[in-house]
């Protein structure tokens, strides 16, 4: 694969998620991870060419990365990265000589910039986060007495790679902002030509580097805000009116069916009920203060009969004031004899 197909590859993959919505991160944060690499059988062209056919197989290396990022909010994340990566020969092969075992040490590190997207599924892998990614950067590859009996390569090298990135971060609730991460990274470069000296005389050695890399990790936001919990939701005020007679705290039948309803709705959320007296502008007010009094005990009364704890319950009567049908002093109006049970 060549290292321009590379590059759109992984464009093309930070681009399919553009429509998804994004679980944000803000601010400046910290990553690293840690795993395992496999870099893949080079086979390596020698110039001046001896007419030998060279190739390098490697066994399983580990990998490190640092980096050091900021997410706009929206689910976009850029971030400047640190990494390294070590494989042992397990191959070395020359044209015209047994296949032996191989010895040396193929290393790379080098610093990139990656673009970052993080989907949010709405909570449907249980807080998980997917996110995808590209980068480029500039990587030295080092050959560290690579070879056999035969031949052994001994330089390093530096030139522009580019990765692709998928991962899912899972957040950890009890340290807001940290999150445990773990990734695939597919990085390669455009290729290193190493300058090693063969019994004195100076060689170039094109050799390929493409690494797959599996990693787990940390990332730390530092602007996380802690989780707070939900309010529980207020219960809205209830309001029920019960009427009486002109001068009478009596209750009639359908004033104990309404204090029933009043009573049946009082559940999950009510703390307290005010139970206030009203009276018509008939007759005089010390008298209509009293009367309002007598209805909103009534009414207390029959809410306690009903199962409502006394001590929910306050009682106030009001008179003749805050009428539901301003009148004139002296009418008799049926509205303004009332008695309400507001639920809070």
């Amino acid at each position: 694969m060549s290292f321009k197909k590379t590059l759109l590859a992984a464009a093309a993959v930070v681009a399919l998620p553009v429509l998804a919505q994004a679980q944000p991160v803000s601010g400046l944060y910290l990553g690293a991870g840690v795993g395992g690499n496999y870099l893949d059988k080079t086979n390596i062209k020698e110039t001046p060419s001896t007419g030998d056919t060279l190739s390098a197989e490697f066994s399983w290396g580990y990998v490190g990365v640092l980096s050091l990022g900021w997410g706009y909010g929206n689910g976009l994340r850029a971030e400047i990265e640190g990494n390294y990566r070590s494989n042992d020969v397990s191959a070395f092969n020359v044209s015209g000589f047994p296949e032996s075992l191989g010895r040396g040490t193929a290393t790379s590190y080098g610093v990139m910039a990656n673009l970052l997207y993080d989907i949010n599924l709405g909570g449907a892998l249980g807080g998980i986060t997917p996110y995808v990614g590209a980068g480029v950067g500039y990587i030295w590859h080092d050959y560290d007495a690579v070879g056999n009996q035969v031949i052994t390569i001994t330089g390093d090298a530096g030139n522009w790679g580019g990765q692709a990135i998928a991962g899912l971060s899972l957040p950890i609730s009890a340290l807001p902002g940290l999150a445990v991460t773990a990734e695939y990274r597919f990085m390669m470069t455009s290729g290193h030509e190493i300058t090693s000296n063969l019994g004195g005389t100076p060689s170039r050695f094109d050799v390929d580097n493409v690494n797959h890399s599996l990693l787990v990790g940390l990332r730390y936001a530092f602007n996380a805000a802690p989780a707070v919990a939900a309010a529980a939701p207020v219960a809205a005020a209830r309001t029920f009116l019960v009427f009486f007679d002109w001068s009478k705290a009596d209750l009639t039948d359908r004033a104990r069916q309404i204090i029933g309803e009043a009573a049946s709705s009082r559940g999950a959320g009510v703390t307290r009920i005010e139970v206030n007296g009203f009276t018509d502008r008939s007759g005089p007010a010390d008298y209509n203060m009293g009367l309002s009094q007598r209805r909103a005990n009534a009414v207390a009364a029959e809410l306690v009969r009903r199962g409502v704890p006394r001590n929910e319950i306050v009682t106030r009567g009001f008179g003749e004031e805050n009428n539901l049908v301003p009148t004139a002093d002296g009418v008799r109006e049926p509205q303004n004899r009332r008695v309400e049970i507001i639920l809070k």
